[in-house]
Formats: structure tokens, sequence, C-alpha cells
């Protein structure tokens, strides 16, 4: 019975007697400008519209001077000049709990789905500070993704951070999908920012699917809703996971897109007075990557295993956020439109990809197994024009002469149908017949043949180089 009241409970100890109150002046396109209240950056405010309609939640921005400068996080319709505008002392939090799983959320930790509300007395803070690198836990163990372009030449560990650069419709919401359903972390928690609002219901339902959402968390803000929405939606999203992760759970975090994420900062950054810097980004979206991306990872008590996705302008990816996530992340997984465009699903292209922690989870043999793989494909890359034309002669190169023997054995490994699940076992047995080498059995670092299995705290590791190199 007590539980009942335990959320009126919290709502009466949270309450402020004393209200701040302003007004608005000014509303300059997303802007709102208010004299007063007396607020801190971040704060949320309700803007209490006339008429009857429902109040407006906004969120303080910055000041000039004496203006307080609010975003909202709807529609600015229906306000005007002389609104009062009440703070209400709290910055965004969301409320976390095993509730969660198998729902989907908004930007503000609110349900979405019409499956009523999700209350908790626990409430995470969605702008949080990184975990103390100090007391990061060393990533040792490899993760399952599903993928086996991904476990078997570029192995991801618990806690690592990748990011997946390609251009539009190249294949990064299908490849997310696939991850989800396949991975064996505990929890899936992913953040759908800045999608067109007819994929979100086709991801949820198509490329999850009902048991993928089972153990997911879905928070969306789409293309169409404010900056401050989609910026938050992205926190949000970072929160839940770090909830799960202070459970002790093993958490994968799926991102599309931290493009959009920026584009959004960047608007916030205009509006406000801040001067474009590379490329029309603000300087503001260069500092806030960082504090969002380096709240994933492992912490003393779990770790989040980060996948985001960069949306690439023009394929250039060297342009400003590519070439700034790069930096942050752990490595990266390049889709190229030309393997698409040939029908090879996924279409990752392994030679531009690198994960930066694979010598450390993967085994002895798999690394051997992956260097000989990579060095085939390097060499027929490097010939291929050649042999398309008819200009290559069998016998004049050794090289080449194996990785043309070769070549069809690995372009059937490295394709995957959407549907097809990939256990760890299974992948490093087709490497083993592909390469020609054996890998042992328990360097999939699991027992069983389940779908999901979990890793042994026995399985090997080695420590050294990546092929990218370490930074």
């Amino acid at each position: 019975m007590i539980d009942i009241f335990d959320k009126y409970i919290d709502t009466v100890e949270s309450t402020d007697p004393i209200k701040y109150i302003g007004t608005v002046s000014g509303v300059k396109g997303m802007l709102i400008e208010s004299s007063g209240p007396q607020a801190i950056v971040g704060e949320i405010c309700k803007i209490v519209l006339s008429r009857g309609n429902a109040p407006v939640f906004a969120e303080v921005v910055g000041f000039s001077e004496t203006t307080v400068q609010l975003m909202s996080y709807g529609d600015t319709t229906g306000i005007e000049i002389g609104c009062q505008v009440i703070a209400t002392g709290d910055l965004l939090t969301v409320p976390v709990s095993d509730a969660l799983l198998g729902r989907v959320v908004d930007a503000m930790g609110k349900a979405a789905d019409g499956k009523g509300e999700i209350s908790s007395s626990i409430r995470y803070s969605a702008v949080a500070s990184p975990p103390d690198p100090l007391r990061r836990k060393p990533i040792a163990e490899r993760i399952v993704t599903g993928v086996r372009a991904i476990d078997g030449l570029l192995a991801v560990g618990r806690g690592q951070r990748l990011g997946i650069f390609a251009g539009s419709g190249v294949g990064k919401s299908t490849l997310l999908g696939m991850i989800s359903r396949n991975t064996n972390a505990d929890v899936n928690v992913i953040a759908l920012i800045g999608e067109r609002g007819r994929e979100v219901v086709d991801f949820i339902e198509n490329d999850l699917g009902p048991e993928g959402l089972k153990r997911s968390v879905v928070i969306v803000a789409t293309s169409d809703q404010s900056p401050l929405s989609r910026i938050r939606g992205a926190y949000v999203a970072t929160a839940v996971a770090e909830y799960f992760r202070d459970r002790g759970k093993h958490v994968m975090l799926m991102f599309d897109s931290v493009t959009r994420f920026a584009k959004a900062q960047r608007e916030i950054g205009l509006a406000i007075g801040e001067p474009p810097a590379t490329r029309g980004y603000t300087p503001s979206v260069f500092e806030t990557l960082p504090k969002l991306l380096e709240r994933s990872g492992t912490s003393d008590r779990g770790s989040i295993t980060g996948f985001y996705t960069v949306l690439v302008d023009g394929d250039d990816m060297d342009e400003p956020i590519s070439d700034t996530v790069r930096g942050i992340l752990d490595g990266h997984v390049i889709l190229s439109r030309k393997l698409a465009q040939k029908y090879h699903y996924p279409a990752i292209d392994v030679l531009a990809s690198v994960s930066r922690l694979s010598n450390r989870v993967a085994g002895e043999a798999t690394k051997k197994a992956a260097v000989f793989i990579r060095r085939l494909m390097a060499v027929y890359d490097e010939a291929e024009d050649m042999i398309n034309v008819g200009a290559y002669q069998k016998g004049s190169n050794p090289a080449i002469d194996e990785a043309i023997a070769h070549h069809v054995k690995i372009e059937e490994f490295l394709n995957q149908d959407v549907s097809d699940t990939a256990p760890l076992s299974k992948t490093l047995k087709a490497m083993s017949a592909v390469a020609g080498m054996e890998i042992p059995e328990s360097e999939a670092g699991y027992q069983g043949s389940s779908a999901h299995p979990k890793y042994s705290s026995s399985a090997p590791s080695a420590i050294g180089p990546s092929p990218g190199g370490e930074e």
C-alpha cells in the first residue's frame, strides 16, 4: 500500500512553495526571451498560456544582460508578450527502473508508446559528468554484435565506443537493428535522435522486432521536434544507459545519429548569438560532443558499449563532425556506398574500418586469421582493376593469385542477411574455414550455443597494437 503513495509523497516533498516568476518579453524564432525569473542555465521553466491552453515547458539556455533566454521543448505557438514564466527549480531528470524495458519514451523520459505512465522514485539527471577516468575498469572482454564482419575482423570490447560512419541510405539503421537483436549485452538502449517520423515505427517493428524490444529501451526525438528536444533526447538516453550500468549490467547503447544531435546544438548556439566557427558549426558543438560521448564506456560497476552513427555529409569522411567524433571514439566502422550499390550487405568497408581494442579482446588464433584475411582483401583491392579488365596474368604475382583464390569465400563470409543470426562460435568457425587456420573453440569466449550467450571470465585476451594503431 505504501508503494502506491510513494510518487505522491515524492511530489509533495519536492514542491517549492516559493515561486520565481517572470514574463515573456519576446520570441525570436525558436528563442524565447523573458524578464525574469531568477533561474540557472539548464533549469526547466513553465510558460503559462492564455485562453486555457496547456502550458509550454522550456529550458534556460543563456542570458543576455538581464534577459533570460529559453528554448521550448515543443512548439512556441500560443506564446505571447506577458505570458508568465515560472521557474520550477528543477533540471531535467528521467525516472529510471526496470519498467523501462520494452518501452518507448520521448525526449523528457515520458511514455510515448501509449502503454501508460512510467513512474519511479529513482530519477537520474539527464546532464551528468562522465565516470572518473581512474575508476574505469579496463576493457578486457569481447562483446558479441552478431555481425560477422565486426565480430570476426573488428572485434569489439565491452565498454568500447565505436562510430558507424556513412552517407544517407547506406544501411546504418539496419546494421543497428541487427546488432540490437543479436548482441549478448544485458540491455539495449536505443536513441533515435532527429530521425524521420516514418522511420521510428519502421525501426521498432522491422529492424528491432518484438524479441529485440523486450530487452530494449527506445528514446525518440524526431526531426520535426525542437532542437532542444533532440539534444535532451540524447542526454536522456545516456542517463537511462547509466542507470543500468550502475546496476552492474552490460549495456549496448545505440545512438542514431550524432550528426543530427550536433546540428541541433548548432541551431541553439546560433539562436543565442554564438558565432559560426567551422563550416557553420558553433564552438559549443565541439565542446558538447566529448561531454556526451565520454559518458559511455566502463565504470567501476558495469559497462556501456556505444555504437554512434555519424551521417556523413556528401560522403566526406573528413567533414568537421566526422573528424571530431572519430578522434573521441575507440574505433570506426565505415559503410561504403560503393558496396551497398553492389548489394553487399552489411556494406562495411573492412579495410577502412578500425577497432582500436580488437587485439586486446581477441584470441591469438583469431587475430592471425583476421590479419591474413585483411591482407588478402588489401591485395585484391589494389589489383582489382587489373583483374576486372583481364590485364592480370595468373602466376605473375603469388600474393595476387592467393587473393583471387580466396576472394569468393571472403565475400561470402562478409555478406550477411538481415535475419541471419551469427553466434561468435559460428563466426569463428567460418573465419577458420576462410583462412585455412584452426581457431580453438575456447576463443569464442563463452560456453554453450544459446542465442545470447554469457561470457566466461576465463576468456583469453591479448594486448598489443591494433591494426589501426591505438591512440
